[in-house]
């Protein structure tokens, strides 16, 4: 199955450009996954993460964008707010390298104390169509005030994030 979609994605690239990049153009974006969070009250919890982002090319190769996730399936959940700047590096008409800052506003139910956090994120884009792409990334996460309730106040993290642009 695995070589399948590798396949598929090596097909579809193959018919890529670079016009993905471009201003004016905006990307949508759809995040499923997993996560866990260590309360010093409840210990590890384990989370079903769900989210959506738009993302808007202001010039080319370097966006802005606007995510919401929601962490679900464990107490507290989570609703987290993501500003993002990405620079997408232009040296392969079929995969980009990027990087980017952001900033996130994390909302936490049950009377636990929301946070603010910021980092940064690296990775490389592969162009599967002229409409869309996939990337491959790490994250690194750091909050501006550690809240009592935590176990820890920064994380470094994967990303998978599949890009639809019209």
């Amino acid at each position: 199955m695995i070589k399948k979609i590798i396949l598929a994605l090596l097909v579809l690239s193959s018919v890529a450009n670079a016009e993905l990049f471009k201003s004016s153009n905006v990307s949508l974006g759809l995040s499923i996954g997993n996560g866990n969070l260590t309360t010093v009250e409840d210990g590890e919890q384990n989370y079903t993460i769900l989210g959506f982002s738009a993302e808007y090319f202001v010039q080319d190769n370097l966006s802005v964008s606007l995510g919401v996730m929601s962490w679900l399936g464990a107490t507290p959940t989570l609703k987290q707010v993501t500003t993002t700047a990405t620079y997408y590096v232009p040296l392969d008409q079929e995969f980009r390298p990027y990087f980017g800052g952001f900033a996130r506003q994390t909302y936490v139910s049950d009377g636990y104390e929301d946070y603010e956090s910021y980092g940064g994120r690296l990775g490389i884009a592969m162009i599967l169509s002229p409409n869309s792409y996939v990337s491959f990334g790490v994250v690194s996460e750091h909050q501006s005030s550690c809240a009592e309730w935590q176990d820890s106040c920064s994380s470094t993290y994967p990303e998978l994030v599949f890009g639809a642009s019209f």
